[in-house]
C-alpha cells in the first residue's frame, strides 16, 4: 500500500500559503483528522481524504505520494527584500525554488542544457567583479541587449516568481547550476536590473548569503556596473544630464531612470545638488511608480526553445506538467514570466542550440 508523503503534503500547503486549519476547512476535513495525519498517526489515509487534500490545495494526488522533493534552504538563498515579507510568502518562494529544480532536472535528462560559466569573484569589489565577468565573457564595455539571454547561455537558469510584490527576486546555487527567480510584475527595467544583482550575489557570495544593508548595496553596486560600464556611460552621456536627456539615454543600458541618474551621480557626472534637484524631478514626475518610455521586457530564448523541441514530440505544457506529477499552474508560475503569454519563439530569433541527450 503507497504510503502519503507528509513532507511533500506539507509543501504544497506552504506552497499555497494555507494554514492546516485553512486547509482542513477547504478539504472538508476536521482540523484533528489533518493534525493526526500531519502528525502519522493516521498511516494511510483514505483515498477519498487525500482527494480531498488534493482537490483543497490544486495538486494531482499522485504527487504525494512520490519521494521526498530536494527543498531550498533559505541559509543558501539571496533574498532581496526578506524583511519585507511574511514567513509565508518566504516559504512559497523558497517551494518555487524547490520546483524549480523539479523542472530542470526533467528538462536536463532529456536536453544538454548550458553548462555553467561563472566565476568565484569572492575576492573582488563590485565594480572589478562587473569588469572581470564582462572580460571573462568577451563582451568588453559595450551594452547588454538581453541579459536574460546572456545569463541563460553562461548556463544560469532563469524562472519567474509569482509571489507578489513583496519578493523581488532570488537566487541560489545548486549542485553547482546557478538559479535566479525574477518577480515579473515589476518594470522590465527593474526585472533587467534584478538579475544583475542577483548575478552580483551567485558570484560574490557563492558560499554563503550574509545579511545587511552593505551585502546588498554591493550586489546593487555590481549590478550598476555591469549595466552600465563607466566607460560607455561617460562616452554617451553629458555633464549634467537634464531629466529629459536621462530618459532618452536609458534604452542604450535598459535601465530605470532612477538607476541612470544615481549611476551618473556615482561616475562624477552630476553633483549632489544636480542629483539631488533630478530626484524631486523624477518623483513630481511619476517616474518612480511609471517608468517613461519602457523598454520591452526580457524574454527567454532557452525555455522556448525546449518548449518548441518538445512540442516536436507532442508535449504540451500539460503534458509536461504530468510527467512532473505538478498543476499546471505551477508550471507556468515558473515560466510564464519569462515567457510571456506566446509560447513558442519568433522564428526570426536564433537561440541557443539543444541537443537531446
Amino acid at each position: 500500500m503507497a504510503i502519503l508523503n507528509l513532507s511533500r503534503l506539507s509543501f504544497a500547503r506552504k506552497r499555497r500559503q494555507l494554514t492546516k486549519k485553512q486547509l482542513a476547512e477547504m478539504a472538508g476535513i476536521s482540523s484533528i483528522t489533518l493534525t493526526r495525519i500531519d502528525t502519522g498517526k493516521i498511516i494511510s489515509p483514505s483515498e477519498e481524504t487525500v482527494s480531498a487534500l488534493a482537490n483543497a490545495l490544486g495538486y494531482p494526488v499522485n504527487f504525494f505520494y512520490l519521494d521526498d522533493i530536494d527543498e531550498v534552504n533559505q541559509q543558501e538563498v539571496s533574498f532581496r527584500s526578506l524583511k519585507a515579507m511574511t514567513a509565508k510568502q518566504t516559504d512559497a518562494a523558497l517551494a518555487s525554488g524547490s520546483l524549480g529544480y523539479i523542472f530542470n532536472d526533467w528538462v536536463s535528462s532529456k536536453f544538454n542544457l548550458p553548462e555553467p560559466d561563472l566565476l568565484d569573484l569572492r575576492s573582488e569589489d563590485p565594480s572589478s567583479a562587473a569588469a572581470t565577468i564582462r572580460r571573462h565573457w568577451g563582451i568588453g564595455f559595450r551594452p547588454i541587449p538581453n541579459l536574460i539571454k546572456l545569463l541563460e547561455s553562461k548556463g544560469v537558469r532563469v524562472f519567474t516568481l509569482a509571489e507578489g510584490k513583496n519578493v523581488d527576486a532570488f537566487s541560489f546555487w545548486r549542485d553547482d547550476v546557478p538559479y535566479i527567480f525574477l518577480n515579473t510584475v515589476k518594470s522590465a527595467e527593474r526585472s533587467r536590473f534584478d538579475a544583475a544583482h542577483e548575478l552580483g550575489h551567485l558570484l560574490m557570495h557563492r558560499h554563503g548569503y550574509p545579511e545587511g544593508r552593505e551585502v546588498e548595496r554591493d550586489a546593487d553596486l555590481f549590478a550598476s556596473h555591469l549595466l552600465i560600464p563607466r566607460e560607455d556611460l561617460i562616452a554617451h552621456l553629458p555633464a549634467t544630464p537634464s531629466l529629459a536627456k536621462i530618459i532618452s539615454s536609458k534604452g542604450r543600458w535598459g535601465v530605470s531612470v532612477a538607476a541612470l541618474a544615481r549611476t551618473s551621480k556615482d561616475a562624477g557626472l552630476l553633483t549632489d545638488w544636480h542629483y539631488r534637484e533630478l530626484c524631486k524631478q523624477i518623483a513630481t514626475s511619476g517616474y518612480r511608480s511609471k517608468e517613461p518610455e519602457s523598454i520591452p521586457r526580457e524574454r527567454s530564448i532557452l525555455w522556448r526553445k525546449v518548449l518548441e523541441e518538445l512540442w516536436k514530440d507532442r508535449y504540451t505544457k500539460e503534458t509536461i506538467a504530468s510527467h512532473l506529477c505538478l498543476p499546471l499552474d505551477e508550471v507556468d508560475s515558473l515560466l510564464q514570466g519569462v515567457l510571456g503569454e506566446r509560447v513558442l519563439v519568433e522564428r526570426n530569433v536564433a537561440p541557443p542550440p539543444l541537443r537531446v541527450v
